[in-house]
């Protein structure tokens, strides 16, 4: 697999060695890491204004001095920051049912320790294909509704009805408008929504 552009992997681990292994581990595989000794010391980088703009993913040990992986990952689904910044637990034997548990909630993986190189940056690599397509399909849905509030109220009346299926000379009764007006709005609304048929509208609007 390719690496994916302008990823970042957030590892964070109170032991050393692992981080300093783990960040070498990312750069032989041309993979961007920042390292965390505590969970707290990633909260307080996530803090704030901060936006997941970029495709990433979070390498969290289950047990830490202070704050948990575990109670950072309850932190991370608060904020809104998964699924466009996926979490893969690193783990003990112990540990493995808690983490078996979270990914139930919506964590990516986890990794047993000691764990496979290849196959812990396998995990990586597609938890920041799954980031990647998050901030895609946020990307559009953002659009969309910006396209969407680009409508005037009779656009938005006329898509309405064209999206129920009703012909122009229906949805000209209904609205009280002439046959040419109707295919005017709907022309315009087309144009707005970047689509050539009421059906791609249709699918369109499935996404919000």
């Amino acid at each position: 697999m390719e690496p994916i552009q302008n990823a970042t992997v957030y590892i964070v681990d109170d032991d050393a060695s692992v981080r300093e292994a783990l960040a070498w581990l990312l750069r032989s595989r041309r993979l961007t890491s920042e390292c965390f000794d505590s969970a707290e010391a990633f909260d307080e980088r996530i803090s704030g204004s901060f936006q997941v703009t970029a495709p990433s993913c979070a390498l969290l040990d289950v047990r830490m001095g202070g704050m948990s992986g575990l109670a950072m990952f309850e932190k991370l689904i608060a904020g809104g920051l998964l699924p466009a910044m996926p979490v893969i637990f690193l783990t003990g034997h112990a540990d493995v049912p808690t983490a078996v548990d979270a990914v139930k909630r919506g964590a990516f993986d986890f990794c047993e320790k000691p764990f496979s190189d290849n196959v812990l940056v396998d995990r990586i690599e597609q938890a920041l294909a799954q980031s990647a397509a998050a901030l895609a399909q946020r990307s559009e849905y953002t659009s969309l509704r910006a396209r969407l509030a680009g409508l005037t109220e009779r656009e938005r009346d006329v898509m309405r009805l064209v999206v129920e299926g009703l012909p122009n000379k229906l949805v000209a009764d209904q609205l009280d408008i002439s046959v040419r007006t109707v295919e005017v709005h709907r022309a315009r609304v087309f144009d707005k929504m970047s689509v050539k048929s009421a059906v791609e509208l249709v699918n369109l609007l499935r996404n919000l």
